[in-house]
């Protein structure tokens, strides 16, 4: 296998969570596939833009978007919230722009989520991977709702050999990004019922492929004392320790 992707790492994996895009390199190396990252990308706009800031949106959008066109490959996003903000939200901030807007469709067309780029463009999902204990898949709402993304995580959990994999309600774990700031109190409340559903598969490890939900869904773990621990389905495949730092 011959391919090359462009890698759109997102903020949230470059400054907190290295240890994730590692593994996101790892699994797609392993895969046969060639990852370059082009160092000028940034945040793609997506905290602006969910604030109603949609001129600094706007201006973050346009690098996003100058970064990675003159290049013809696939732009992976390890992500469900940042490929939905590229895939949709861009669109929607370049509505009644001319010059923008197709440059942004361009850019949506080329992007995948991690998981969707492993199982319907590679058709993969045996990595080779194993993990002896109990997993409870979370699926993030952008990467469900946003992108349609459902059962390709689940491809990929179910072929790690030794694990157990539970799937969790389809319900938003109360980040939101800027929701879970302004909104603490009904973040809160939502928080807890995502753990209380956790603590009932006696899974070991809460998995999903998204970051901001995992580091969300880990701090209410460990305020609450609890063994549970998150990881990336990237760091799963790749058969890394699960829990993120």
């Amino acid at each position: 296998m011959n391919k090359t992707v462009q890698l759109f790492v997102t903020c949230l994996i470059d400054s907190l969570f290295p240890e994730v895009g590692e593994a996101v390199v790892e699994v797609l190396n392993r895969a046969g596939v060639t990852v370059e990252f082009p160092a000028d990308q940034t945040c793609c706009g997506q905290p602006a833009f969910n604030a109603g800031y949609q001129d600094e949106a706007r201006r973050m959008a346009r690098h996003t978007i100058e970064v990675f066109e003159g290049i013809e490959d696939t732009v992976l996003i390890p992500s469900g919230s940042c490929a939905a903000m590229v895939k949709h939200g861009y669109l929607e901030l370049f509505t009644d722009d001319p010059i923008w807007l197709p440059r942004a469709q361009a850019l949506a067309k080329r992007c995948r989520e991690f998981s969707q780029y492993l199982v319907d463009e590679l058709s993969i999902t045996q990595m080779g991977a194993s993990y002896s204990g109990k997993l409870a898949y979370h699926p993030s709402c952008h990467l469900l709702r946003g992108l349609g993304v459902e059962e390709q995580p689940l491809k990929l959990l179910d072929a790690v050999e030794g694990a157990q994999t539970s799937q969790l309600e389809a319900e938003c774990c109360g980040f939101g990004g800027l929701f879970a700031i302004d909104h603490h109190e009904v973040s809160a409340e939502m928080l807890a019922r995502k753990i209380e559903a956790i603590e009932e598969t006696e899974a070991e490890v809460v998995v999903s492929c998204d970051v901001s939900c995992l580091m969300h869904i880990e701090g209410g773990l460990r305020k609450r004392g609890s063994r549970v621990r998150c990881a990336h389905l990237a760091q799963i495949l790749a058969g890394k320790e699960a829990g993120l730092r």
